[in-house]
């Protein structure tokens, strides 16, 4: 019996280990460069589930002309409409988040520079559907954008 015992329960070890528990947290790395692009424009994750977003600014360009956060808006909020309405607001350069429009946010980070790194650590909305992020640096939304879906 213990040699039938033995291999099931490996097996149901590995099980676990390849696949892990459907409500587990999700680890995300994004990066932002100077052409102002995400290297991740979709991602995946289980609606209440425990996301933990690491953004890291690999490009060059000092903060103040090239700056990158990472904005995940609530749902039904547009990433192009919301960074029109965070630069009516006075985003800049310094301040690319004014609080005036955080009440459309979900998480976000904070400023990067060069080399460096933020992770955010939040749960996902339990209703099922897209949900947009942006940089709100000015002039980025329109390209540095992309959709968390959550399942």
């Amino acid at each position: 019996m213990k040699k039938i015992i033995t291999p099931i329960l490996i097996s149901a070890m590995v099980a676990l280990i390849a696949f892990g528990d459907k409500g587990s947290n999700k680890e995300i790395v994004i990066t932002g460069n100077d052409t102002m692009q995400f290297d991740i424009k979709n991602f995946e994750v289980d609606a209440g589930s425990e996301v933990k977003l690491t953004l890291k600014n690999i490009g060059k360009v000092p903060k103040i002309a090239m700056g990158h956060n990472l904005v995940v808006l609530k749902k039904g909020i547009s990433a192009i409409a919301f960074g029109q309405k965070a630069l009516g607001a006075g985003a800049n350069a310094t301040n690319p988040l004014p609080d005036s429009v955080k009440s459309d946010v979900i998480a976000y980070t904070k400023l990067l520079g060069p080399d460096e790194s933020d992770t955010i650590t939040f749960t996902a909305p339990k209703e099922s559907g897209s949900y947009e992020y942006v940089c709100t640096f000015p002039g980025h939304f329109a390209m540095m954008r992309g959709t968390m879906k959550v399942k």
